[in-house]
């Protein structure tokens, strides 16, 4: 009941943080010396997973240039005999984990994104992880804490927290038995309804372990909110042929998709960092 492989679908533009992202993936926008996709492929490594698949569009190599070797700079690192940048550089990812980049030759939608993954994933289990929505989870990661609890049930997962009723249209929405308990299970979900019409306040954030029967829904799927193909909609048809859970994780999760939310990630984990934190926190109250 191992997850093995891990999709993120980091296709996206990210209009909301131009003029930075115009030229800079999104993905590889760094919280204080690691780039946001460095956290999220850690965090799919510790949940078990040993093939990491990027659905990319034609201008995010800037992905794959950063889990790939950089002869000239490795070389020049250890002539100098700078151990530590040299594993900083170079030790990304453990020898048994391997990545694959599939291309999104079109923007369609997240459900359209992930199923682009089929081929590689095949017809197990799997787990996606929405980089820019990063859980701040020192002890264990969401997507651990989560793999966990599929082992235990055997039931696709699907990470929800509180949110604004006024913010609902900005989130898949879910109803389940019990709303307030770390595990529950879903009986609907809906894609960014208004805040009128919301069944719930629990929305749905960028972790989910999926049963592979999703990209069969998924192909068969009308384009959705936004004229796209919504993974929410797909997770809706998975509802009538499975149990799937909503599930409470431990952590802070942080929408690096927004000004704000980037700068609060930053200031968490520099004020965490062991070299430079309390300098950090004498500065943020002088500033402040």
């Amino acid at each position: 009941m191992s997850i093995r492989k891990v999709v993120f679908p980091v296709a996206g533009l990210g209009t909301r943080l131009l003029p930075a992202s115009k030229v800079i993936a999104k993905e590889m926008l760094p919280i204080v010396d690691k780039p946001l996709i460095q956290f999220a492929a850690e965090e799919a490594i510790e949940a078990g997973a040993d093939t990491l698949i990027f659905v990319i569009n034609r201008n995010k190599r800037q992905i794959a240039d950063h889990f790939d070797a950089v002869f000239e700079l490795e070389t020049k690192l250890a002539a100098q005999g700078k151990e530590l940048l040299l594993a900083a550089a170079r030790d990304l990812l453990p020898p048994h984990v391997s990545c694959v980049f599939v291309t999104q030759k079109e923007a369609l939608g997240l459900g359209h994104a992930v199923l682009c993954a089929r081929p590689v994933v095949g017809n197990e289990p799997f787990g996606v992880i929405l980089p820019d929505d990063f859980i701040y989870s020192p002890e264990r990661g969401a997507l651990a804490q989560m793999a966990q609890q599929y082992a235990l049930s055997g039931a696709s997962q699907i990470a929800v927290e509180d949110v604004p009723r006024e913010k609902t249209a900005n989130y898949g929405i879910v109803t389940s038995d019990a709303p307030e308990q770390i595990v529950s299970r879903i009986s609907a979900i809906v894609e960014k309804p208004k805040p009128e019409l919301a069944p719930s306040t629990l929305g749905v954030v960028g972790r989910y372990i999926l049963d592979a029967r999703i990209f069969s829904l998924l192909e068969e799927l009308p384009p959705g909110a936004g004229g796209e193909i919504q993974l929410t909609d797909g997770i809706a048809a998975l509802l009538k042929l499975q149990t799937v859970q909503a599930f409470r994780f431990a952590g802070t999760r942080y929408d690096c998709g927004t000004k704000l939310g980037y700068v609060q990630a930053i200031a968490r984990v520099a004020l965490d960092d062991p070299l430079i934190g309390e300098q950090v926190r004498a500065a943020l109250k002088q500033l402040v």
